[in-house]
């Protein structure tokens, strides 16, 4: 086994938003830093699979680390977002009351927002809701509106942040599973297939795998059980069904099954809350799609008439904890960041000063270098300038003209595109979210076979080993 003999500031294991924004933040404040994701791309775990929405944290426990960081994060990716060209359109969101019980908790979630600083809320009358939405079911009554909450592109999230730390000086690992730890008295030894890897300082952002690297380091704080949502996609036909995010009543577990528009157009139903043993089961099931079509019956019936595009499941890393479980233990040389539920994407910025500000308390020197440009991602957002759409890129470059994914306007120089750079896509999966082919209607049926030969071509992997990964997936 060969031994990296550099030794690192800092090594973050877990290349999702939370990891990749981390990364982000240590080396643009000057850290040596490594990130060691395990599977072949980033955010492809629980980061992949959400509902997409950056939220106010009206809902969030006030006083709580998780409300302090989600409203400090939503503040920071806004900004970022718009920086760095990744879709986000400011929707809003109205929750529907259905019965005597839910109707009465609105005044206290009012009461919740204005103590997390979301003044902006205000309640409505049944009026008011059917006015807003006049495709809801029968029995809705009075609601909560949320002026501020959006939908945003989530896979673009941790690709940026990765780029911009790559420019920065991290040094990027992928397919590189942590498998244990030796801890010096200087340096910690991180064990991988193959490598290993030395480092100072070990933040872990493992999501699901957390608690499991937090006992490598002696302490059981916290235990993760996988909370598996699944969710369906419906057609872009679907979206004039609804003019902003329709959210339930939330309960105690879960915030329930929500009705939303989509940064790419679509239209969202979900999730579920399924709490599982097995930290890998990302499958839908017969019984949760029926559960998610029943709620989107009462909520939005009309919905159901139109065609469904996609069903998918993500898994949420819950805890037995109602808040963020980040410790730093600085005779250890080890901060934890573990318990980072649905609202982690909004958060991450937020989480990454905070890890940040732990690391300086705990005596590293941590000052800002003059750090590379914000990346500017693709444009894949439904509202904005798509390369096919614009003629004077097409001009310079006929290959953005060239469709390759009819379904979603994705051309030949998208493609080719996803498959170069410092955080370059090394499968089809990776030129999906990078590009948003074969993300339609047919879902890679008609296009798939083309736009694997591009990858291909490009990246000298062979189609068939491309076939091969995509069917395992």
């Amino acid at each position: 086994m060969g031994t990296t003999e550099e030794v690192f500031d800092v090594a973050i294991i877990g290349g999702g938003v939370v990891g990749c924004a981390i990364a982000r933040e240590m080396a643009v404040f000057g850290m040596n830093a490594v990130l060691l994701e395990s599977r072949s791309d980033l955010g492809d775990g629980t980061s992949k699979a959400n509902t997409a929405i950056l939220h106010t944290g009206f809902d969030t426990v006030p006083g709580s680390l998780e409300s302090s960081l989600v409203t400090r994060g939503y503040e920071l990716l806004g900004t970022y977002a718009k920086a760095a060209n990744i879709a986000v359109e400011q929707t809003g969101a109205l929750l529907v009351a259905w019965d005597d019980d839910q109707e009465s908790s609105l005044e206290q979630l009012l009461e919740k927002a204005h103590d997390n600083g979301v003044i902006s809320a205000g309640l409505v009358d049944s009026e008011e809701v059917r006015r807003r939405e006049p495709h809801l079911g029968p029995g809705s009554r009075s609601g909560l509106v949320v002026p501020g909450e959006s939908i945003i592109d989530p896979w673009s999230v941790s690709l940026a942040f990765a780029r911009e730390a790559v420019a920065n000086g991290l040094t990027l690992k992928r397919n590189a599973r942590v498998r244990g730890v030796d801890h010096g008295v200087d340096v910690h030894e991180l064990h991988l297939d193959g490598e290993r890897i030395r480092a100072t300082w070990v933040i872990n952002a493992a999501g699901l795998q957390s608690d499991s690297v937090n006992r490598w380091f002696g302490h059981d704080e916290f235990f993760i059980t996988p909370r598996r949502g699944q969710l369906i996609v419906f057609d872009k036909f679907a979206r004039e069904l609804l003019n902003e995010i329709l959210l339930p009543v939330p309960t105690e577990r879960t915030k329930g099954v929500l009705v939303s528009p989509t940064a790419w157009g679509n239209v969202l139903l979900g999730p579920t809350a399924e709490d599982l043993s097995d930290r890998s089961d990302t499958a839908t099931t017969t019984e949760g799609i029926a559960q998610l079509l029943d709620a989107g019956r009462a909520i939005l019936p009309t919905l159901l008439d139109e065609e469904i595009t996609a069903m998918y499941a993500g898994l949420r890393a819950a805890t037995e904890h109602r808040d963020y479980q980040i410790a730093v233990y600085p005779d250890e040389r080890y901060l934890c960041v573990g318990g980072i539920r649905s609202t982690g994407l909004t958060g991450s910025l937020g989480i990454a000063e905070y890890v940040r500000s732990l690391l300086s308390q705990a005596g590293l020197a941590l000052v800002a270098r003059e750090a590379a440009m914000v990346p500017i991602m693709p444009p894949l957002g439904e509202h904005q300038i798509r390369p096919m759409m614009d003629n004077a890129l097409i001009q310079r470059d006929p290959l953005y003209g060239t469709a390759l994914c009819h379904c979603e306007q994705v051309s030949r120089g998208e493609v080719r595109d996803a498959c170069h750079g410092a955080v370059a896509a090394t499968d089809v999966e990776g030129v999906r979210r990078r590009t948003r082919a074969m993300n339609g209607r047919c879902q890679g049926f008609f296009c798939g076979a083309e736009v694997m030969a591009v990858i291909s071509e490009e990246t000298g992997i062979p189609v068939e080993v491309l076939t091969e990964v995509r069917t395992a997936r």
